[in-house]
C-alpha cells in the first residue's frame, strides 16, 4: 500500500512531459505584459535582463523560439514607453542653478523621440504611447523652435518628434484628431519655414499623415496658413523637400 501510495505521489513520465508542455505554452503566448508599478526595481531589471537575454541566445527558425522572441519584444516595448515619455520633456533645474544649460540638453529628448517613433511604427502599440502621455510632450518639442531657442540639436529633437507623431498617426484616425486637440498642427505649420530642410521635411511628413482622411485636419491646416508656404516648398531645388510638398497637396 505505501508502495501504491508512492507511486501515485510521484509524477510520471507522461505527467513530466504534459506539465512541461504546459509551461512552454504559458512562455509563448503572446499577453499583454502587466503594469510594472508593483514590481520591484530589482525584480524589473531582473525582467528586462531575462528579456535581453532571450534575444540574445534565441536565434532560430522554430516556432516556439520565434514566439519567445516576440513576446520579449514586446514585454520590452512596454517596460520602456512609460520612462521613455517621461524623458520627452526637460527636468527642472535645481533652484541653486540660475544660469547655465541643463547637461545634454535636447539631446536626451531626441533619442526618446526617436526610441518611441520606432516603437509607434507597429500598430499595437500606438495607442499604448499615446495613453502613456507622449502627444503633449512631443507637442512641446515642436514648440521650443518658436520659444526662440535654435541649435543643431534641437533642430534633431523637433524633427524626432515630428517623425513619431507620423508613426503615431500613421492610419490610426483617433490619434490624428489627438494630435489636433493637443495643439500640434499650429507648431508644425510654424516649422515648415524652418531654416533646417530637415525639419521642413518632416514637419511636412507629419501634416500629410494628419491630413490624410482627416478633414477637420485639413481644414485647420488651411486656417494656419500652411499653403502659401507649401507653394513655395514646390519650387524647392531640394528634391526631397520637393517631393514631400508634391505628396501634401495630391492628399484628396
Amino acid at each position: 500500500m505505501a508502495e501504491d501510495r508512492r507511486r501515485h505521489e510521484q509524477p510520471t513520465n507522461s505527467g513530466r512531459r504534459s506539465l512541461k508542455r504546459k509551461l512552454e505554452d504559458e512562455l509563448i503566448v503572446d499577453h499583454k505584459i502587466s503594469s510594472t508599478d508593483a514590481v520591484s526595481q530589482q525584480d524589473l531589471l531582473y525582467e528586462i535582463r531575462a528579456q535581453v537575454e532571450v534575444l540574445d541566445s534565441t536565434f532560430s527558425s522554430s516556432e516556439a523560439n520565434r514566439a519567445l522572441v516576440k513576446r520579449s519584444l514586446h514585454a520590452l516595448s512596454e517596460f520602456a514607453k512609460n520612462a521613455l515619455v517621461r524623458h520627452l520633456q526637460a527636468p527642472q533645474s535645481p533652484k541653486e542653478v540660475v544660469t547655465g544649460t541643463i547637461p545634454y540638453e535636447h539631446e536626451v529628448e531626441k533619442g526618446s523621440a526617436f526610441t518611441l517613433g520606432l516603437l509607434a511604427i507597429k500598430p499595437e502599440h500606438q495607442q499604448r504611447i499615446v495613453d502613456a502621455g507622449a502627444l503633449p510632450h512631443l507637442v512641446g518639442l515642436l514648440k521650443r523652435q518658436l520659444d526662440g531657442q535654435s541649435s543643431r540639436t534641437l533642430n534633431g529633437a523637433i524633427r524626432k518628434a515630428a517623425d513619431a507623431i507620423t508613426n503615431l498617426a500613421h492610419e490610426n484616425s483617433s490619434i490624428k484628431t489627438l494630435v489636433r486637440v493637443e495643439g500640434g498642427i499650429p507648431p508644425l505649420v510654424e516649422l515648415l519655414e524652418s531654416s533646417d530642410a530637415k525639419v521642413q521635411r518632416a514637419a511636412t511628413r507629419a501634416l500629410r499623415t494628419l491630413a490624410f482622411k482627416n478633414d477637420e485636419n485639413k481644414n485647420q491646416i488651411v486656417e494656419c496658413n500652411a499653403l502659401p508656404t507649401l507653394v513655395l516648398m514646390l519650387h524647392s531645388e531640394d528634391a526631397a523637400i520637393h517631393y514631400e510638398a508634391v505628396s501634401f497637396c495630391t492628399i484628396s
